[in-house]
């Protein structure tokens, strides 16, 4: 005969206290001394009790999940919409900023709900699954610079955090880089190794980063006597950074140095050089920017300008947990700094 779960009674009675003190201190509610709260916890340890969820959702009117949402623009259709599943599923980073998401929530017996929201149905049934207590607030990672979720979200008045600051004003809180600076670290390192012709592949020029990224690398080079960088727009992917190296080296085949704002165009940007007869980094230095794993996967392994994405997911979460709490009622940005991680490429 199997032995039965242990009830909120069984704790309370070899705690030695109430049931309700047991179901504040298993609730999370704050009103109980420490001291108590410590001898609940240890006797719930001890006998394995485990709260029922629906119950607990009840009395504290939260879920423990949040909704991770990867958000984009527009109206697409059943086919765009599989592919933008594929693309998410196939970038390092959104695997970077889950890692992050999962690493900080799963010790707090928190949990992600992966959902997709490319379209205005889709964008709608994220703000009615909040509404109706889905899951405590959302965690956004925006695809496009015109995404109108967050101002959805703020306008709903439910608890959301973004990863990067929104393209269009919303009050809500956000974590981001300071883009600017990583560019800078780019093209002073180019100039360290003695490149005098340099060029760039940019991200979307739509997008924030990519604008901000290419301010600081074009600002700093003209600060050292090269007013006139050769730039080729990328869309972020490998086959992108070829084509865009491509069109670079047709136009200024002595290019000796090169920038590329994320690491897949800069694996890309190897592959085309390599296809030209152009040696890495003897003929042309690459940095990359990410440090994401395909910067040790690269042959050579990329020089590149590391961005903290596990540590910003995990600031994310933290705020979110706070906004959820009530601990947080204004909207706060935390910006974090890059940092130039030397490999092989330059």
């Amino acid at each position: 005969m199997s032995r039965r779960a242990p009830t909120l009674e069984d704790v309370a009675r070899e705690a030695g206290v109430s049931r309700a003190t047991v179901s504040r201190v298993v609730n999370g509610v704050r009103n109980v001394d420490p001291a108590i709260q410590d001898l609940v916890r240890r006797v719930v340890e001890r006998t394995g009790y485990a709260p029922n969820q629906a119950a607990r959702q009840l009395v504290t009117r939260r879920t423990t999940t949040v909704a991770l949402v990867v958000s984009g623009a527009g109206d697409a259709t059943e086919t765009e919409r599989n592919a933008f599943a594929t693309r998410v599923f196939a970038d390092p980073f959104f695997g970077r900023v889950a890692g992050g998401v999962v690493g900080h929530l799963r010790p707090r017996s928190m949990h992600p709900v992966l959902m997709f929201a490319e379209t205005p149905g889709a964008r709608q049934e994220v703000v009615t699954y909040l509404r109706q207590g889905g899951a405590d607030g959302a965690l956004v990672v925006s695809t496009h610079p015109d995404d109108p979720l967050p101002a959805l979200l703020a306008g709903a008045r439910l608890p959301a955090v973004l990863f990067a600051r929104p393209g269009r004003p919303a009050p809500l809180s956000h974590v981001d880089l300071d883009h600017c600076h990583g560019g800078r670290l780019a093209a002073e390192h180019l100039l360290g190794r003695g490149c005098r012709r340099i060029a760039t592949i940019t991200g979307p020029l739509a997008v924030a980063a990519s604008q901000e990224r290419l301010a600081g690398f074009r600002d700093t080079l003209a600060a050292h006597g090269h007013p006139r960088v050769p730039v080729a727009e990328g869309g972020f992917t490998v086959d992108s950074g070829m084509a865009a190296t491509t069109s670079l080296l047709a136009e200024h085949p002595a290019l000796d140095g090169l920038f590329a704002a994320n690491d897949l165009m800069a694996q890309g940007a190897v592959q085309a050089l390599r296809d030209h007869g152009r040696r890495v980094p003897q003929d042309v230095a690459v940095v990359g920017f990410d440090d994401s794993g395909v910067a040790v996967t690269c042959r050579p392994r990329l020089t590149t300008v590391r961005q903290p994405v596990e540590e910003m997911a995990a600031t994310m979460a933290r705020l979110l947990q706070e906004h959820i709490r009530g601990e947080r009622t204004a909207p706060t940005s935390v910006i974090f700094a890059p940092e130039l991680v030397v490999r092989e490429s330059a």
